[in-house]
């Protein structure tokens, strides 16, 4: 099999950039920044490692690469470890069950939220619900990934819950209500016949998007639905309000609003399902290193059953793996500079990372009155005449 692909990301860049002075934290002690140092190299040498291999090897380095710079997230946290080492991250956390069940059906388990594996740990320090010995099917996490969006594993797609972009207004004006367009809603449910219970239904798996309070409509008559127009490749948005805390709140003040509500991925602002009835979306990061630990143990152990999977020529999980293993390469890097950022901060810990301030990253143009640009299939902000 050919290479998965070169990383092109600048994500190694901006981790290499902090190895001279570390974040605060991970400077407390000579051990805690030799740590950070040493745990971001061996990451970096793993995942360069990944782009000159194929699918057959490349779970192996995907997973230990992000093993590791969990290491220098923990090193960098804020809060822990400060007289003692509870920082140091000991085993996995995390279990890969019935790896000879089809593909998307492979079970995923975590320790207890107590114990000390780094999942668990990790998971905490981001805010992550952990779910124990409950079973958790591979295809329910690899749907929280941006990057599976067109990808499934799983051939239902009323099942299917994968991340909403939220794109919050551009208007600086004060205002009572939070504007913001919610993307990448599937078809069956902008299409169904009561879209508004659809709607409900299908956000009842992000607990983070509980407090909407209503949506644009399709018309002025009492029983009309939400107004879904296309984002492209068959997904859909809707506009969606929040009261704002402030009934007087500017622009800068309802956008930090909404990125308290989200989870920052790669510069941009999602609701994650939750897994297993947990209370917050998983952080992107945790639904990666449970997606890059199963492939990797699956690679590891059922090295047999691994080649069929990732066979072109047989396998209808061999695209959707290469798409995933690819995205590892470029996004997961800068994932763990956004983790390291969200950690080594004095509001780490009790939340996601309120993202970047006012200015930063794309803002979306004002559209029309009250509403929000959405996003094309590719994630960017598309003209709301779209």
């Amino acid at each position: 099999m050919g290479t998965i692909g070169q990383a092109t990301s600048g994500g190694w860049g901006k981790l290499r950039s902090t190895r001279w002075k570390p974040p605060a934290p991970a400077l407390s002690t000579p051990d805690r920044q030799r740590t950070y140092v040493s745990a971001l190299q061996q990451a970096e040498e793993l995942f360069r490692a990944a782009e000159v291999t194929g699918p057959a090897a490349a779970p192996l380095t995907l997973f230990y690469g992000l093993s590791q710079a969990g290491r220098a997230i923990a090193a960098a946290a804020v809060g822990i470890g400060e007289t003692d080492d509870s920082w140091k991250l000991n085993g996995h956390g995390i279990k890969t069950r019935a790896m000879e069940a089809p593909f998307p059906e492979v079970e995923i388990r975590t320790d207890k939220e107590a114990d000390h594996g780094s999942f668990t740990r990790l998971s905490k320090l981001l805010n992550s619900s952990t779910w124990g010995n409950t079973p958790v099917h591979l295809s329910t996490l690899w749907d929280c990934l941006p990057e599976a969006i067109d990808a499934p594993i799983g051939q239902d797609e009323r099942q299917r819950r994968t991340p909403i972009v939220v794109v919050p207004d551009g208007h600086p004006d004060p205002h009572p209500l939070t504007t913001a367009t919610l993307n990448f809603l599937p078809a069956w449910v902008a299409k169904a016949t009561d879209t508004r219970r659809a709607l409900d239904t299908y956000l009842q798996a992000y607990p983070d998007a509980a407090d909407c309070d209503s949506y644009v409509r399709s018309s002025t008559a009492p029983e009309a639905g939400p107004a879904f127009a296309e984002n492209g490749n068959g997904w859909f948005y809707v506009t969606a309000y929040w009261t704002s805390p402030d009934s007087g709140a500017r622009g800068a003040e309802r956008r930090a609003y909404l990125r308290s509500l989200t989870r920052t991925y790669d510069g941009q602002h999602l609701f994650i399902p939750a897994v297993a009835g947990a209370q917050r979306g998983i952080h992107p990061l945790m639904a990666w290193w449970a997606v890059l630990h199963t492939l990797s143990m699956l690679a590891r152990y059922q090295p047999a059953q691994w080649d069929q999977h990732t066979d072109v020529d047989s396998s209808r999980y061999a695209v959707p793996i290469e798409r995933v293993l690819a995205a590892a390469i470029d996004v997961v890097p800068r994932l763990v500079s956004e983790a390291i950022e969200e950690v080594s901060s004095r509001q780490a810990c009790p939340g996601p990372s309120a993202g970047p301030a006012e200015g930063d990253g794309p803002v979306p143009e004002p559209g029309a009155a009250g509403t929000a640009a959405p996003v094309t299939a590719a994630g960017h902000p598309a003209s709301t005449s779209a």
